[in-house]
């Protein structure tokens, strides 16, 4: 048999997608799926095929699309970003004061889900904690190197002429009490042996220091001491360094007959903004396609931007689109969109789950090896 053409192989990777149901889901590239064709994973394809584009790229939020690789590949990517890459994050609370309303264990509860941020040199230099255990006398000690300290202190008090100004009516605590409000920026971090060195270059600190930890008033007070973990989301979601990790599949729009006037104007409110734009038929397209002859002028629609599309189908669900278009997907291109805590830049977070694979790949193989000997 000869080799398939490219447009059946562009079909084959069209997930379709009808007004009920999906069609053409399943990965149908596998060796010897297709008669005569043999489609063994390849290097030098996967070089050709294979491709990473960025659309948007800012330090807390980036979106790009990976092109050529199948879905457990992609999949692989996001549950890295979800949960293996490490952070930092407030793992124990010890609480000397607080008379403010919050019980202790909601105040510590809020506390380690603050993210926090620091030199990626001193990151990566911080070992994994240990908590102590029974078996081990002495074991699970915090030391400068798996564990950094912060420090949290306030107490609420009468501003000077603040109690005469609340007699006479004025309600504004800002005009009233001093440490009314305590925040994310007071959590000061207290630097131990080696981390003066190599937190040098970026303090542990909020990454975001205007987040609200809780509202005192004259007379309740806040003294606490926390320690700070390296850890990974796998133990806990307040160590992941993601807000989000996801990925949706590049819609496809084909249509297939003319859509003219105003059911045009109807067909571009089925989609978000942006997707299907509208064109005047011109004389040469009247010419060419029997179908808009003496219609030159008039309003046609036109896809403009597939992937702002959010699949909801609407189209289909109107009769007069029914024969005149076709939905569907690309199998093999994902768009990602990866939102940081702030911990890691978004762009380096994708960089970091591919080292992290690659890491996972060579210990499979090493292994393999050692069980082939």
């Amino acid at each position: 048999m000869g080799a398939p053409s490219q447009e059946e192989l562009e079909k084959r990777k069209r997930i379709q997608i009808n007004a009920e149901t999906v069609g053409n889901a399943a990965s149908n590239d596998l060796p010897y799926h297709w008669p005569g064709e043999n489609h063994e994973w390849n290097l030098d394809y996967f070089e050709k095929t294979f491709n990473v584009h960025f659309h948007t790229s800012t330090p807390y939020d980036s979106s790009f699309s990976l092109t050529g690789i199948d879905t457990s590949v992609a999949n692989a990517f996001r549950r890295i970003l979800l949960s293996e890459i490490p952070t930092l994050a407030i793992e124990d609370v010890f609480i000397y004061q607080n008379t403010s309303v919050i019980q202790d264990e909601v105040l510590a509860h809020r506390l380690g889900l603050i993210p926090l941020k620091a030199s990626r040199r001193g990151l990566n230099w911080m070992k994994w904690y240990s908590k102590p255990t029974e078996d081990s006398e002495g074991s699970g000690a915090p030391s400068d190197y798996n564990c950094a300290i912060l420090h949290l202190k306030a107490k609420c008090e009468w501003q000077e002429g603040g109690l005469q100004r609340a007699a006479r009516g004025e309600t504004d605590p800002d005009k009233l009490y001093v440490n009314h409000s305590i925040y994310a920026r007071d959590l000061k971090w207290q630097a131990v042996g080696k981390q003066v060195e190599m937190f040098a270059d970026g303090p542990i600190e909020a990454v975001n220091p205007d987040i609200l930890i809780v509202k005192m008033r004259p007379g309740q007070e806040i003294s606490l001491m926390m320690h700070a973990m390296k850890g990974i989301g796998q133990d806990h979601a307040k160590y992941s360094p993601v807000a989000t990790a996801s990925y949706r599949l590049l819609p496809t729009i084909d249509i297939t007959k003319p859509i003219l006037g105003a059911d045009a104007k109807k067909f571009a409110r089925c989609f978000p903004k942006g997707v299907i734009g509208l064109e005047a038929v011109t004389a040469e397209e009247a010419k060419k396609d029997p179908e808009l002859s003496g219609k030159e002028g008039e309003i046609k629609a036109v896809v403009k931007d597939p992937m702002r599309d959010t699949v909801s189908r609407e189209c289909l669900r109107h009769p007069e689109f029914k024969d005149k278009v076709k939905l569907g997907r690309v199998r093999d291109h994902f768009i990602f969109r990866v939102e940081s805590t702030g911990q890691w830049e978004s762009d380096d977070l994708f960089l970091e789950s591919v080292r992290l694979l690659k890491v996972k790949c060579q210990r499979v193989r090493r292994g393999l090896d050692e069980m082939m000997k």
